[in-house]
């Protein structure tokens, strides 16, 4: 993506991201604010290199650590502009931006989902922020290959402090993004964002 696309889809994340978990909620916080500094402990390693995959769009995500498995669906732009989320269901499940690379393509491939669906009770994200570097993310893709993720860092950021940077800056590996909300729930839905990124392992 180009800067002026990232941005904007950058902006457009959050402000979904605001009512995709649970609850109603407006944007409080600008994708342009500069990103938290981040702590030694959450920068990833050096990871060794992995060759990247053929484009193929994501059909399932499975996460072991924390009982994920779940089909994924295809996400874009809503009429006004930010991203659409999975619909609120009993059946919840991610859902893969489909202007972001498929998982295994050299960038930044994301993938959201809720902690809570309303009624329903937990979303397919309700753990996310559980996992712990090293954990395994398996991206089912349509050609029937896998791609293999290693977590490298969890991060629980405030919304108006949301690391775009570090979320859709350009990269020159495979890498994943996985985003919900988290931290304390308010009457307008969630204060924070859990942020997981990952590479490529095999």
């Amino acid at each position: 993506m180009s800067p002026l696309s990232r941005r904007a889809f950058a902006g457009a994340a959050l402000a979904s991201l605001l009512v995709a978990c649970g609850g109603p909620g407006t944007t409080t916080g600008s994708s342009t604010s500069p990103p938290p500094s981040v702590s030694e402990a959450s920068v990833p390693p050096p990871a060794k290199s992995v060759a990247a995959l053929g484009r193929s769009v994501p059909v399932g995500l499975k996460i072991p650590a924390i009982g994920v498995d779940t089909s994924v669906m295809q996400l874009g732009l809503a009429a006004d502009g930010t991203v659409e989320v999975p619909p609120i269901a009993a059946h919840d499940r991610a859902g893969w931006y489909r202007h972001s690379p498929t998982p295994g393509q050299t960038g930044p491939s994301v993938i959201l989902g809720h902690v809570t669906v309303g009624s329903y009770g937990d979303g397919v994200f309700r753990h996310l922020g559980e996992l712990n570097r090293g954990d395994k993310v398996v991206a089912r893709l349509e050609n029937g290959k896998s791609a293999v993720f290693a977590v490298t860092a969890v991060q629980t950021v405030a919304k108006a402090d949301f690391p775009t940077d570090e979320v859709y800056g350009d990269v020159d590996r495979p890498e994943l993004r996985l985003i919900t909300c988290g931290g304390p729930r308010t009457g307008d839905g969630y204060q924070d964002n859990v942020i997981v990124f990952a590479t490529l392992s095999t």
